[in-house]
């Protein structure tokens, strides 16, 4: 992934409400969430949420795909292990299993960093 790539992806992760979307679209899975959806699950008004998808969508981080009506939107799988390769491809002189946790913990974190957002989002 080129270095403008991985500088337009942060900057888009770099704003609460986006890294809340991407974040969701991620534990979604490759299903996705239609735009109505994403918008009452994390309280955030239709017209914000569009801007904030379209940032998202040029970042590279988000698809998004017609059903019917609706737009189905879902996170870049391969954008995200890309933009993680890239931040990590020099850890720890090249031992990168010295720097990453395992998988299983990254995976039985993430429940608890979504509670920590929910929370952020109700308290305002």
């Amino acid at each position: 992934m080129a270095k403008a790539r991985i500088i337009e992806a942060l900057g888009a992760l770099a704003q609460e409400n986006r890294l809340d979307i991407f974040r969701l679209l991620v534990q979604r899975g490759p299903g996705g969430l239609a735009a109505g959806d994403i918008g009452r699950r994390l309280e955030i008004a239709a017209p914000t949420l569009s801007f904030h998808l379209a940032q998202l969508r040029r970042a590279g981080l988000v698809k998004a795909r017609r059903a019917s009506r609706r737009i189905i939107y879902s996170a870049d799988y391969r954008a995200m292990r890309e933009l993680l390769a890239y931040l990590t491809e020099n850890c720890c002189q090249g031992r990168v299993e010295a720097c990453a946790p395992p998988a299983a913990q990254v995976v039985a974190a993430a429940p608890v960093a979504a509670q920590a957002a929910a929370r952020r989002h109700a308290s305002g």
